[in-house]
């Protein structure tokens, strides 16, 4: 998974228990002390499925700083889709249907006191190789805003609503108490520069590929993030684009 010797940064897979601490430090950092998300203890962000996950880290070659990580859930297909993390969030039996593998992309952050566009793309990067090496056909997970007052995406959501919602096939339905339904309840037309400020870069990253999102957000209060599922169908991503994706990861 690592990129040539003349990038910046490099990803590749954890392989120790240490790197999967060092991950869940910067999850912390990212997701908990720069948010104002209830402290965890250990200072560590960590759940369950993380046992059950691979981790991804992408690291400063001079430093090797870990600047980027995000975890990997594979699902054999559909039927699986209850193991989820969304699944807590999210009512997904109709895409109990798919039959073929997917994966759920989580936790994805980046550091937050670095600002560097190379990160995304060598994250893409690395996600390229493991879809193809795995014979992924669909990504999912949640897409997280940072707060839970819903007002300050009003454009943002307005443009999901009108542009990008999930194929009524695989739409998911309600099943977190708190949801802000910005399918129903927004009817502006959207301010596409203010949407897209709104809109977090992983997030923009899906939707140029032909991605899809949930009609409603959840408000997520223990991390003080509203998130909306995101799904894309790895055939719905134009040649041309998987050209670049494969060229970019080697």
């Amino acid at each position: 998974m690592a990129t040539n010797d003349k990038a910046r940064f490099t990803a590749r897979l954890a392989i120790s228990a240490q790197d999967i601490r060092d991950a869940q430090s910067l999850r912390h950092l990212a997701f908990i002390e720069r948010t104002g998300a209830p402290m965890r203890v250990g200072g560590l962000e960590q759940d369950k499925l993380d046992d059950r996950c691979r981790h991804v880290l992408i690291e400063e070659n001079a430093t090797g700083k870990l600047v980027c990580c995000f975890r990997l859930l594979p699902l054999k297909d559909g039927s699986e889709i209850d193991k989820s993390y969304s699944a807590q969030f999210y009512e997904l039996s109709a895409l109990r249907g798919f039959t073929r593998p997917m994966t759920e992309l989580g936790r994805f952050c980046i550091h937050p006191d670095i600002s560097d566009p190379d990160i995304l793309r060598v994250a893409w990067a690395a996600l390229t190789r493991f879809v193809d090496d795995e014979g992924v056909e669909m990504l999912f997970g949640c897409s997280s805003f940072k707060g839970t007052a819903a007002e300050n995406y009003n454009d943002t959501f307005a443009l999901l609503r009108e542009r990008h919602l999930a194929p009524k096939r695989w739409r998911p339905k309600v099943k977190a108490p708190n949801v802000f339904q910005f399918a129903r309840r927004l009817r502006r037309k959207p301010d596409a520069n203010r949407a897209l400020l709104g809109m977090p870069p992983l997030l923009r990253s899906y939707l140029a590929m032909g991605g899809w999102v949930s009609d409603h957000a959840v408000v997520d209060r223990d991390m003080n993030t509203l998130h909306v599922f995101t799904g894309l169908e790895i055939q719905a991503i134009s040649p041309a684009r998987k050209r670049l994706l494969r060229a970019v990861a080697g």
